[in-house]
């Protein structure tokens, strides 16, 4: 039944996530010498990268980290691929809200001077909570 599931995930991130998964391919070329390896229906390439991840559609990059880290967040970009899923061409809306969320320095410097986690936000809130809800993990909260 998990092969099933894995088809479907392909097949709807090559058909109503397509946009993110062309721009998720640009990333996973431009990332080809990286490790790479199938997640649940997705291609997962940890990257050059010691915190953040990405998800694209079909492709998550996960961080170069400590183990623990590194699960935790391929469990929330996975998350972001379910919601690719439902959203289709929507989820380039939630990608830029996400991006400006994680990356704009106005929102970098309140979550820190605030304490306020990165998960507060309700899209990646979502996303962990979808995460740990269809692969049964733990996700990255903070």
């Amino acid at each position: 039944m998990k092969g099933i599931r894995y088809i479907a995930v392909i097949l709807l991130q090559c058909t109503w996530g397509i946009g993110a998964t062309l721009i998720g391919l640009f990333f996973f070329l431009k990332n080809i010498k990286r490790p790479h390896r199938m997640y649940r229906g997705s291609i997962e390439t940890v990257w050059n990268s010691s915190r953040s991840g990405l998800s694209l559609g079909l492709f998550i990059f996960t961080p170069d980290a400590d183990p623990d880290y590194h699960d935790k967040v391929r469990v929330h970009e996975y998350g972001h691929c379910m919601q690719s899923i439902v959203l289709g061409p929507f989820m380039l809306f939630v990608g830029i809200l996400s991006a400006v969320w994680g990356s704009h320095p106005y929102f970098v410097r309140m979550r820190k001077e605030k304490n306020i986690r990165y998960t507060s936000f309700f899209i990646e809130a979502w996303a962990s909570r979808w995460g740990e809800i269809v692969t049964k993990e733990v996700a990255i909260w903070g």
